[in-house]
């Protein structure tokens, strides 16, 4: 299978779903927007793994590339491809499926945990999460469920944290794929968003426990075998 990724800052990048990735033999290509790559055609991918970053998916005005990104995703859903979105890329996602993106009540960063949506609680990624329910979050936007879409989960301070659109497109507002590198990036990157907030967590704490870490990222090569298995 040949797997594609859309990196919007140099910090995010897919963390450890490489190793899970290669481990399966599957190859692995990237467009990293915020130097300028062009954008693939549909035809050189059989899914597209969108990732996060600090902006906005309405801010086109300073991030044209946003437009043609959107129009990939779109494309890629269109062909019937598999497309994963975390963070900013499920927000992306929604968006191209025709749902409002909006800043979050609250800001969640840290370790949160988040709640199967019991009318959908057979669900095979449902069923994974119910038993990892504590996620690390870097969010302050949220999404509206798109229409056609299944809801898998929620949180006390974000309503939707999951959802599935036919079976092969996913977004996850939760990150399972960080590591603790790519955690300390962030902290590096974004150390603004940590106001203190009902829902965010300090950096000790953010950084205290290296198995919550290997907790979430055996969750997402789980999460791998059903999303990235045909």
């Amino acid at each position: 299978m040949r797997i594609h990724s859309l990196q919007h800052v140099p910090f995010e990048d897919i963390g450890s779903m490489a190793s899970d990735f290669r481990a399966r033999g599957y190859s692995l290509s990237s467009t990293h927007w915020y130097r300028g790559d062009a954008a693939p055609a549909v035809s050189d991918f059989d899914a597209l793994v969108v990732m996060g970053g600090p902006m906005g998916i309405y801010d086109e005005a300073i991030y044209p590339w946003l437009t043609g990104e959107k129009k990939l995703i779109k494309d890629a859903i269109a062909a019937g491809k598999i497309v994963l979105g975390i963070c900013l890329g499920a927000q992306l996602i929604a968006d191209v499926l025709g749902a409002k993106v909006t800043r979050n009540t609250h800001k969640e960063i840290g370790w949160l945990p988040i709640a199967v949506n019991p009318a959908t609680a057979t669900h095979p990624i449902a069923q994974i999460l119910e038993r990892y329910p504590e996620v690390f979050h870097w969010h302050g936007d949220t999404f509206a469920l798109p229409p056609g879409a299944t809801h898998l989960a929620s949180s006390e301070g974000c309503a939707n944290q999951a959802y599935v659109f036919q079976d092969r497109v996913y977004g996850f507002q939760f990150h399972l794929e960080t590591t603790p590198a790519s955690a300390q990036a962030l902290i590096e990157h974004c150390a603004d968003d940590i106001d203190g907030s009902r829902y965010t967590q300090t950096t000790s704490t953010i950084l205290a426990s290296d198995e919550k870490f290997v907790q979430i990222n055996c969750a997402m090569s789980e999460i791998i075998n059903i999303i990235f298995s045909s």
